[in-house]
């Protein structure tokens, strides 16, 4: 009973509106945002040129890459304004990175270490703004971590719905996604705890920078096709001893002498295989024989 009234009020916590909402987001340095929104800019530009779409293509998911996330976030949460009408620098910066690195893309290539890098941070970053401003609406912790993975990584799902493709997130590698939800958890346990939000928001980009960096340094991938049933340990059919002769005597003699001549059958089978493979390869040597003495001749 103890355990239980233990467990009731966090279980409450959890599927309950927050009580205790704050008043304003965290606030978040906007040249912050702006390499996030530059960084994933880069990266919907790329994917564009890689698939050979043009200018308009490259923008367009650049903008989805970037922007896409929030969007996704400000429509499910149906409260409070859009960031992308709310922000007038946003979708230029978005729509200008998309334009010079299609143009030149050739200087933004041979950056791709330190792309990879701000990638990762920006997914931190869009992890604890999304779950942050759930939070300033009332939504209770679990709501918070959803909205901050999909501010995180739902740009690049709709880039690769828009390229008729199964999203990278949905697929096994290294981790992206777990490593946005891993710091969307850190950022909510910390605010849960009292600490400030913006302590929480750098321990979440360090999380989340973390996680990817352990994944890629020890090749950890996320699971997929697991069978939990394989791991565990078959009970064998008894091939000896008192059980195996009980069953064996439990058998009606028509099924013993049916068993005895299949397999009769099949050791008369193998044989035959046998003689068959000696009889080709005695004639592939004498082939090689007769075409070694014509060379000679």
């Amino acid at each position: 009973m103890d355990v239980i009234a233990i467990a009731e009020p966090l279980l409450a916590r959890l599927v309950s509106p927050a009580s205790g909402a704050v008043e304003a987001p965290v606030a978040i340095p906007f040249w912050l945002e702006l390499i996030a929104i530059v960084v994933a800019s880069i990266s919907g530009a790329l994917t564009a040129r890689e698939h050979k779409l043009d200018l308009v293509g490259a923008v367009a998911l650049a903008v989805l890459c970037s922007l896409g996330g929030g969007l996704l976030r400000d429509v499910t949460l149906q409260v409070g304004s859009v960031y992308l009408l709310e922000q007038p620098l946003a979708l230029p910066a978005a729509i200008v990175t998309a334009a010079v690195v299609y143009i030149i893309p050739s200087f933004i290539e041979q950056q791709d270490r330190l792309i990879a890098v701000l990638d990762i941070f920006a997914v931190g970053l869009y992890s604890a703004t999304g779950a942050d401003k759930a939070l300033v609406y009332g939504f209770n912790p679990m709501i918070c971590v959803l909205m901050g993975f999909f501010t995180a990584v739902g740009g690049g799902m709709l880039r690769d719905v828009f390229l008729g493709k199964v999203p990278g997130i949905f697929q096994r590698s290294n981790f992206y996604a777990l490593a946005a939800i891993a710091g969307g958890c850190a950022y909510m346990a910390l605010v849960e705890l009292g600490v400030s939000h913006v302590a929480a928001v750098v321990a979440c980009v360090a999380v989340t920078m973390g996680t990817r960096w352990l994944s890629l340094h020890f090749n950890i991938m996320s699971p997929t096709d697991e069978d939990i049933a394989r791991m565990m340990p078959r009970r064998k059919r008894p091939t000896e001893g008192p059980s195996a002769r009980r069953e064996i005597a439990g058998r009606s003699p028509d099924a013993l002498a049916e068993r005895r001549e299949r397999t009769l059958a099949s050791i008369e089978e193998r044989r035959e295989q046998e003689r068959r493979s000696e009889a080709l390869s005695r004639i592939k040597r004498i082939r090689r024989k007769r075409d070694q003495r014509r060379l000679d001749v």
